[in-house]
């Protein structure tokens, strides 16, 4: 059991990575480093950073939706089909040790950057995502497996991935886009860490402490997202992808 001075500092991490992943993604590159220097076993350390991510997702999807941002009827479509490559996700993740991802995952930045910066002009702010073609939809479906699959593993970057698919798939605007985004991570975490909480023994305690955390920082990262708007956004993502690949390849 981690001592109270390690809970406190999980909390303050938690703070920023939960501003950050409802911004960009990348919170659990700062949490699950965190945990494991606290001496977490990895699978354990993977398990109990999903209680965190699950509440601040709740928060920051309950904030969007007093703010007048939901579309739960997609959001729900969308988190279904990630809540299937979720569970074959967590089912290997229970068994992930040690930091061999990092290139692969550094790799799966720099194709997201490359998708971020080279992206059409910003798309306009749309309340209904009906005018979506049928098969952009269903290909969006399909993508959400791949993205479940990798939230349930091991989490790390999930937002990276799943941001493109819905502004360059599904066409919507980064405000929008985090709205689902949200949601959808909300979901698929609650079905991964069901899978942790049967197989591996979860830190409780290390997982509300980052939990007090991430919701604060969800809720400011809300509150951030629609007082800057689309633009703003784009940049805080594009930063971040850069510190993250650099950290990987230099860790690497």
């Amino acid at each position: 059991m981690l001592e109270t001075w390690q809970l406190f500092v999980l909390s303050l991490v938690g703070l920023l990575a939960g501003w950050l992943n409802v911004m960009a993604g990348g919170g659990s590159l700062l949490t699950l480093p965190v945990m494991l220097f606290m001496g977490l076993p990895a699978p354990v350390a993977n398990g109990s950073n999903r209680i965190g991510i699950l509440l601040q997702n709740i928060s920051a999807t309950l904030t969007f939706y007093r703010q007048g941002f939901s579309d739960f009827r997609l959001s729900l479509g969308l988190a279904l089909f990630a809540c299937l490559g979720a569970l074959a996700g967590a089912s290997l993740g229970v068994q992930l040790d040690g930091a061999w991802f990092d290139r692969l995952l550094a790799l799966v930045m720099i194709g997201v950057l490359l998708l971020m910066l080279f992206a059409p002009p910003d798309t306009p702010r749309s309340e209904t995502t009906d005018q979506a073609p049928g098969k952009r939809r269903w290909l969006a479906y399909l993508c959400m497996i791949a993205v479940g699959f990798w939230g349930g593993l091991i989490q790390i970057g999930v937002g990276f991935i799943l941001m493109p698919v819905l502004n360059r798939v599904l066409g919507l605007d980064l405000v929008r886009v985090n709205m689902h985004k949200v949601f959808i991570v909300a979901a698929y975490t609650l079905v991964a860490l069901g899978v942790f909480a049967s197989q591996v023994e979860i830190d409780w305690y290390a997982g509300m402490a980052l939990a007090l955390g991430t919701m604060v920082g969800g809720w400011l990262g809300v509150h951030t997202n629609l007082a800057k708007g689309q633009t703003w956004i784009r940049r805080v993502l594009v930063i971040t992808l850069v510190a993250f690949i650099i950290k990987l390849l230099w860790s690497g």
